[in-house]
């Protein structure tokens, strides 16, 4: 008896198998995004302000004032005026403060961890000087280890760690400026 022949299955070229798995990788992120819709899910973008004009009392030369005017441009919807005249909303800048702390020593008395703070007060003001937010301070802390050995590297370390920080709280203090409503 004869034997039928099979052909052989057909052979996959890589560009038909990255087609495919292309198709499936859109497929997929297609399919995550929908599901991420349906739930709410947004990313967080820039934070619009209910006012047209802000005065900033911290001077735009500084790393606050500068990284402050820079977040408040991207809203879209506020612009920052030097006339606190003109300015729908004053911000004031109350402090801005940053500290070390000794968090452990080694056995022979040598710091071993500090622990890094910054605190930075502030209020926002309408046109006739009424509170809008009244003297409010948020705070960041971060930890890190010290080895008197790598100070050169350490020096660096903190400085990153106060600019997280600084950065940080300017999130925060956009997320409160961005939960005023003014009385229209």
């Amino acid at each position: 008896m004869p034997h039928a022949s099979i052909p052989p299955p057909p052979v996959a070229t890589a560009a038909a198998l990255s087609r495919s798995r292309r198709r499936l990788l859109l497929g997929g992120a297609g399919l995550a995004g929908l599901l991420l819709s349906g739930c709410g899910f947004k990313l967080r973008g820039p934070q619009q302000l209910d006012f047209a004009t802000v005065h900033i009392n911290a001077s735009e030369l500084s790393e606050l004032g500068a990284s402050l005017r820079r977040l408040i441009a991207t809203t879209g919807s506020t612009r920052v005026v030097e006339d606190p005249a003109q300015a729908d909303a004053r911000l004031q800048i109350l402090a801005n403060n940053r500290g070390r702390e000794i968090l452990s020593l080694t056995g022979a008395g040598k710091v071993r961890e500090y622990q890094l703070t910054q605190t930075l007060r502030f209020q926002l003001l309408d046109k006739s000087g009424a509170a809008l937010l009244p003297p409010t301070a948020i705070s960041a802390a971060r930890e890190y280890t010290f080895d008197d050995s790598q100070v050169l590297g350490k020096e660096q370390e903190e400085t990153l760690l106060y600019n997280d920080m600084q950065q940080d709280l300017l999130q925060q203090l956009m997320r409160r400026l961005a939960s005023v409503q003014r009385a229209h």
